[in-house]
C-alpha cells in the first residue's frame, strides 16, 4: 500500500515538473516559475507596475515571466526599448493573438491585428484619412474649437462652483473623434454616449484587471460565465452602435464627396471591391472602435491628469497663462502653430504627458521571427511588454525623474527640447495611430481653457491624490475642481 502511494505521489511530481515551463537557450533570466500558473502569483492584479520595477532591479532591462505556461519578455529602459521598436522594428511589431483583448476584439481593427499586409493596409488607409481630416475647410483645428465651445459653456455654467470633470473631458474627448469618424457629436448628458463610453471605460478595466489575467492564463474557464464575459457583451452592444452609424452612412452618403472616414472607407471598399483586399465593412466596425478607443480614453485621462497637477502647482499654472496671454495678445484663438512660441506651455504639456504615462505597458507586442534583444534570444511568437514607465522616469534621461518639473523640457536658455526618452505614444511602426490628433486637442485644449480660466483646488477638499488607478491606461482618482473666470477675461 505504501508502495502505491510512493508511486503516485512520484508520478504527481513528475508530470508537475513536466507542466512546468521552462525557459529555452540564452532566453533572458526571469524569477522562478510555477508549474500552470506560471509567475502570476508573484505579480499584483491590480497594479504590477511596482512588480516589474522590482524583477527589473534583480534581472535587468531585459528578463522574462510566465503567463500561464506563455513565456513574455519584459523590456525596459530607453536602450532596450530603443533597441526593440526602433532598431529592429519589424521583429518586435506583431501582435499576441491568444488574449482576451484579441478574443473580444476578435483581432479585428488596426490595434490589436497581427503584422502583415491587412495591417499595414489599414494603417496606411488610416493615417492617410486622419491627415486628410487635418487639412481644408472643415479642418482638425476647426472640428477641436468646436467642441472647446461646449467644455467652455460646461465650465461657466461651473464657475464660483466645485464641479467633477471626469464625464465633462471624456465625453469632449469621445466627440472629437465622434466627428472625424461619423460626423456626429452628442450633448454631454445623451443617453448614447454615456453607453458609449460606460462600455469602453468597462472594457478598459477590465483588459488590465485580474479577470483578463485568469483568462489569459487558464484558457479552459474562458466559456464560463464569469465577469469576463461583461466584455464580450459591451463590444456586441459597441458593434450594433456602429452598424446604425454605418447604414445610415450608406443612405445618405454621395461617392467621392466623403464627410468622415465612414464616407471614406466606403468609398475605398468600392475601388478594391474586386482586387480581393482586406477591406471589408465588418473591418470598418472594427476599424472605427480602435480608433474611438484609442481616440478617447488616452486624451481623456490626460486632460484629467493636467488639471489635477496644474491646480496643485499655481505658479506653473500663472507662468503658462503669462505666456499665452503675451503669445495670443487679442487674437479670437489659439491655432497649433502658436505651439513654436509657447515653449513653456509646451513644456509643462509634454510634463503633463511624461507623468500621466497615460498606457504604461503600451499594447503587448510579440516577436514576428526568432531575433535576439540585448544580446539575447528570442523566438518567433514570444509576447513582448513595452514597460513605456521604466523610459518615462529613467533616471539619467532626466534632469527630475521622479517629480513634476517642466524644466525636464527645457534648455538652459529656456527653450523647448524634447528628451529621446519622451515616448508615451511608444515608438516604431506600431506607434499610436492617433499621436498627431492628441497633440493638437492637448495643446488647443489646455490654451484655451487657461486663457479664459483659473482652476483651483477646492479649499474642503483634502490632500490631492496623484497615484493613479492602474488599467490598460492609468486614470487619475476622482477629484473636484473650482473654477473661476480670469479677470483679464
Amino acid at each position: 500500500m505504501l508502495v502505491s502511494i510512493a508511486l503516485l505521489c512520484l508520478c504527481l511530481l513528475f508530470l508537475i515538473l513536466q507542466l512546468k515551463s521552462k525557459r529555452p537557450k540564452n532566453f533572458p533570466p526571469g524569477p522562478p516559475v510555477l508549474p500552470l500558473v506560471g509567475n502570476t502569483l508573484q505579480l499584483s492584479l491590480e497594479n504590477p507596475l511596482q512588480d516589474f520595477e522590482r524583477l527589473r532591479k534583480s534581472y535587468g532591462d531585459v528578463y522574462s515571466i510566465f503567463i500561464g505556461r506563455k513565456p513574455a519578455v519584459v523590456i525596459n529602459g530607453l536602450k532596450a526599448v530603443k533597441e526593440a521598436m526602433v532598431t529592429k522594428a519589424v521583429d518586435f511589431a506583431g501582435r499576441p493573438q491568444d488574449l482576451f483583448v484579441n478574443d473580444f476584439t476578435k483581432s479585428k481593427g488596426v490595434i490589436l491585428v497581427d503584422y502583415g499586409s491587412n495591417w499595414r493596409e489599414h494603417r496606411r488607409f488610416s493615417l492617410m484619412t486622419l491627415r486628410n481630416f487635418g487639412l481644408g475647410k472643415n479642418s482638425m483645428e476647426d472640428r477641436i474649437h468646436e467642441e472647446i465651445k461646449y467644455i467652455v459653456r460646461t465650465l461657466e455654467d461651473s464657475v464660483g462652483k466645485t464641479m467633477s470633470p471626469q464625464v465633462m473631458f471624456h465625453n469632449a474627448a469621445s466627440n472629437i473623434i465622434c466627428q472625424v469618424l461619423f460626423s456626429t457629436r452628442y450633448e454631454y448628458d445623451d443617453a448614447l454616449i454615456k453607453q458609449i463610453v460606460q462600455c469602453f471605460t468597462e472594457n478598459i478595466k477590465m483588459a488590465n484587471g485580474p479577470w483578463a489575467m485568469l483568462y489569459d492564463t487558464f484558457p479552459i474557464i474562458r466559456n464560463l460565465p464569469l465577469p469576463f464575459q461583461k466584455a464580450f457583451e459591451n463590444i456586441e452592444t459597441l458593434k450594433k452602435i456602429a452598424i446604425g452609424l454605418i447604414n445610415e452612412h450608406k443612405k445618405t452618403r454621395v461617392p467621392g464627396e466623403p464627410r468622415d472616414f465612414i464616407d471614406c472607407y466606403l468609398d475605398e471598399l468600392e475601388k478594391r471591391s474586386n482586387d480581393g483586399s482586406s477591406f471589408s465593412e465588418e473591418k470598418l466596425i472594427m476599424n472605427a472602435l480602435d480608433l474611438h478607443l484609442a481616440g478617447t480614453d488616452t486624451t481623456s485621462n490626460t486632460l484629467l491628469t493636467a488639471f489635477l497637477y496644474l491646480m496643485n502647482y499655481p505658479h506653473i499654472q500663472e507662468r503658462c497663462q503669462q505666456e499665452i496671454d503675451d503669445v495670443l495678445g487679442g487674437k479670437y484663438r489659439a491655432s497649433f502653430e502658436d505651439r513654436h512660441k509657447m515653449p513653456y506651455t509646451q513644456a509643462v504639456i509634454h510634463e503633463i504627458q511624461r507623468v500621466a504615462n497615460t498606457v504604461p505597458l503600451s499594447v503587448f507586442h510579440c516577436t514576428t521571427k526568432d531575433t535576439e534583444l540585448m544580446g539575447y534570444s528570442i523566438p518567433k511568437g514570444t509576447m513582448i511588454i513595452e514597460n513605456l514607465t521604466s523610459v518615462l522616469s529613467e533616471e539619467g534621461q532626466w534632469k527630475f525623474p521622479h517629480e513634476f518639473n517642466p524644466e525636464n523640457f527645457l534648455d538652459d536658455k529656456g527653450e523647448f527640447v524634447k528628451p529621446e526618452a519622451f515616448m508615451p505614444f511608444s515608438a516604431g511602426p506600431r506607434v499610436c495611430l492617433g499621436e498627431g490628433l492628441a497633440r493638437m486637442e492637448l495643446f488647443l485644449m489646455m490654451v484655451t481653457l487657461l486663457r479664459k480660466f483659473k482652476f483651483i483646488w477646492p479649499e474642503d477638499a483634502g490632500e490631492p491624490d496623484f497615484t493613479p488607478v492602474f488599467g490598460a491606461t492609468l486614470t487619475p482618482s476622482p477629484y473636484r475642481m473650482k473654477v473661476q473666470l480670469r479677470t483679464a477675461h
